[in-house]
């Protein structure tokens, strides 16, 4: 599954992005998972992740990767430090019906 985590300039998505892939691996989860500024929106991507912060640009988002289920993180994402919480938050957005929020 390709995965994107963006935030408004991609700093805080690239230790979101890590975390997730560390739980992923550890997990058994073959996620390809990559951070990126919320212009930077990957249009192949499975599932798009936003940083709470620019929650209000979802739909936009969404439009920009029609395929992607877009989910927007819980406010404490960035202080899942082992990324176990940001996995299972995927699972479950990856497994909702598309446009849910």
């Amino acid at each position: 599954m390709r995965i994107q985590v963006i935030c408004g300039a991609g700093a805080s998505s690239t230790f979101v992005a890590a975390r997730l892939r560390r739980a992923a691996l550890a997990a058994g989860s073959d996620w390809e998972v990559a951070a990126a500024p919320a212009d930077g929106v990957d249009p192949f991507a499975d599932v798009i992740l936003l940083g709470p912060h620019i929650a209000a640009l979802r739909e936009e988002i969404g439009r920009q990767a029609p395929r992607a289920r877009v989910a927007v993180l819980p406010e404490d994402a960035f202080t899942d430090l082992d990324g176990r919480r940001i996995h299972a938050f995927v699972v479950a957005a990856d497994s909702a019906p598309k446009g849910t929020p």
